[in-house]
């Protein structure tokens, strides 16, 4: 069985492969002709098979594969084999090397609306059912695959990917060589509400419980007048959500990789070259500082900063800033030490219980003996 999601029409020399993953290769194999990747199991002769890991090592032995991608230091008998230093690194560079793009020939298409005021570059692709609103700019060598819709005065950079079902709203910035994925929101109403007297939250941040009759309170919606920037090479993944700032844009930053099902709240600012995984909650307002990373499901209150290279940790919950090269874990959050610190106060806890518990016995033994 080979992978069916790679172009098996793609053929390249052994030799060829290596030069551009940049490894060391260890057999006389230069001429065999690859034209498919695959783990070892599922490889056959004309097929490279990615052993990275000590199992798909292992699986070599049972494999019909005649090259294998390595880490250095491997060695493989009966097989060719390219030992690399980074063999995720190396990966990447052959998906890239044998990736099939997606289906999207240049032009619009007869069952898209482009509203004549729109600006479309070179070399760009339009899908069916895909809207542009008026006086949109789109950057040369764009795509915009079937069903996608681009609200008004929104631009778009160069070698953009915008994949089926995503929607972006009115004002927006995207930058050069973005990829938005199927179905996310870029540029919805933030959520964003005021009342006329304080309600329960102002109520219970001020005094710290919540007393008073709350019955006839109104709840008014405050309208974005921002919308949402986007820097150079960002990937947005599917159904994420970035909503709009309140008056000024909320913004990626560039190099930023956002997972599926991430929601960005109004007037979020977000650093360069973070990655922030999927079922991340942000609030509005909040301040990511460059190359943080937040695990999967971790949350951040409105109002806080991160600040850069730091790690939160999956399931956070954030309801404070934090400073640069913060490793973050905990509900609520602390700096790890000061988890750490608290699993072990819990746990002498537990053993000091158990001593207090040994001591009023051994007393009460005493006692009796009295």
């Amino acid at each position: 069985m080979v992978n069916t999601f790679l172009n098996e029409t793609k053929a390249y020399k052994l030799s060829e492969i290596n030069h551009i993953i940049g490894g060391i290769l260890n057999s006389a194999g230069e001429d065999i002709l690859i034209k498919r990747l695959a783990p070892p199991r599922q490889a056959d002769e004309d097929t490279l098979a990615l052993a990275i890991s000590e199992e798909e090592i292992a699986n070599l032995a049972e494999s019909k594969a005649r090259a294998a991608v390595v880490p250095l230091g491997v060695s493989i008998e009966n097989i060719a084999t390219i030992e690399v230093e980074r063999p995720r690194l190396a990966m990447m560079k052959l998906l890239h090397l044998f990736y099939t793009p997606v289906d999207a020939p240049a032009g619009v298409h007869e069952r898209a609306c482009v509203d004549p005021t729109a600006t479309v570059g070179e070399n760009v692709s339009i899908g069916a059912n895909s809207f542009v609103g008026r006086g949109c700019v789109i950057g040369n060598n764009t795509k915009l695959l079937p069903n996608t819709y681009i609200g008004k005065f929104t631009e778009i950079g160069i070698n953009c990917l915008i994949h089926p079902g995503v929607n972006i709203g009115d004002n927006a910035k995207i930058g050069n060589n973005v990829i938005i994925n199927h179905g996310a929101s870029i540029g919805a109403d933030g959520f964003s509400f005021v009342t006329e007297t304080p309600g329960t939250i102002e109520t219970a941040k001020e005094q710290g419980k919540i007393e008073g009759d709350f019955s006839r309170q109104k709840i008014y919606k405050i309208p974005s007048l921002g919308s949402v920037t986007i820097g150079d090479d960002v990937e947005i993944g599917a159904n994420a959500c970035i909503d709009s700032g309140t008056v000024e844009n909320t913004t990626i930053g560039r190099g930023t990789k956002i997972d599926d099902l991430v929601m960005i709240g109004h007037n979020c600012k977000i650093g360069e070259n973070c990655l922030i995984v999927s079922q991340v909650g942000l609030s509005g307002s909040v301040i990511i500082g460059d190359r943080v990373v937040l695990a999967g499901q971790c949350g951040v209150a409105d109002h806080n900063s991160i600040g850069a290279d730091s790690i939160i940790m999956a399931k956070a919950g954030v309801s404070k800033s934090f400073p640069e090269k913060s490793i973050v874990i905990g509900q609520p959050a602390v700096q790890r030490k000061e988890f750490v610190k608290q699993l072990k106060a819990i746990k002498d806890a537990a053993k000091h219980s158990e001593e207090i518990k040994a001591l009023r016995k051994e007393i009460e033994e005493l006692k009796k003996g009295k």
